[in-house]
Order: C-alpha cells, then sequence, then structure tokens
C-alpha cells in the first residue's frame, strides 16, 4: 500500500479517508492535522526574502537568501513567543540556532510569517 494523502474538504475526501483507514495492514499510522503551506504561499516568501538579500547589507555584508530566510523565520518565531534554541555547536565551535523549517508551518502560520517579513521590510524602506 503506498502513501495516500486526503484533504478533508468535502464528504467524499472523508469517506474515501476512512476507506484507507479501514484498509491499511497493521503498523500503519493516521495524522490529522492543518494544511501545511501552499506552493503559492512558499512562492512568495522566497520573492521577498530574495529581494532582501539583494537589497540589505546586515552585520556588514549582503546575505544570503537561506541565511536571511533562518534570521528571519527565528525573529518570526521569537515574536509570537515560540522556541528558537540556541545550542553549542556539535564540533565545540561556537553556537546553532535551532528552529522550525518553513516547510512545517500551516496555511495560518505561513501567513503570519509573511505579514512579519512584509512589516520588517517596510520597517527597512524596502517596498514589500
Amino acid at each position: 500500500m503506498s502513501n495516500q494523502y486526503f484533504v478533508l474538504s468535502h464528504d467524499t475526501a472523508r469517506k474515501m479517508a476512512k476507506q484507507a483507514i479501514d484498509q491499511a495492514p497493521d503498523g500503519y499510522g493516521v495524522s490529522i492535522k492543518p494544511k501545511s503551506r501552499t506552493l503559492e504561499q512558499n512562492a512568495l516568501l522566497h520573492s521577498l526574502i530574495q529581494k532582501i538579500s539583494k537589497e540589505v547589507i546586515w552585520a556588514g555584508l549582503k546575505r544570503e537568501v537561506d541565511t536571511w530566510k533562518r534570521l528571519l523565520t527565528a525573529a518570526w518565531l521569537r515574536a509570537r513567543g515560540d522556541a528558537v534554541e540556541i545550542l553549542p555547536a556539535v564540533d565545540g565551535k561556537g553556537v546553532d540556532i535551532v528552529f522550525r523549517k518553513t516547510s512545517s508551518l500551516t496555511v495560518a502560520e505561513m501567513n503570519e510569517l509573511i505579514e512579519f517579513i512584509q512589516a520588517w521590510m517596510v520597517e527597512q524602506d524596502l517596498e514589500p
């Protein structure tokens, strides 16, 4: 049996999900969770961060998209009161920041992150 994914948006989808559960072999698992970010949200997020990486100098340098994504996501998590851990590096040289990846965000959380970044851009005199 291959992986199956159902968006519970109508009765037929719910019936199909129930049927898949009934037919699943012992040991399989089920997860019910909010829908994760959309492709459109991901594209918007990356376009905003791309613009920031081209226009903003931070700590004396222009930073890569991945660096900005980490910085902005960590700032957003702190702003909403979520945990961002700063841990000793496993090689003993410095520290690393550990936080949620944007791929694990729900649609609502991704909207919050995008709004946070757009507000930050306005504060930096950048057009979102």
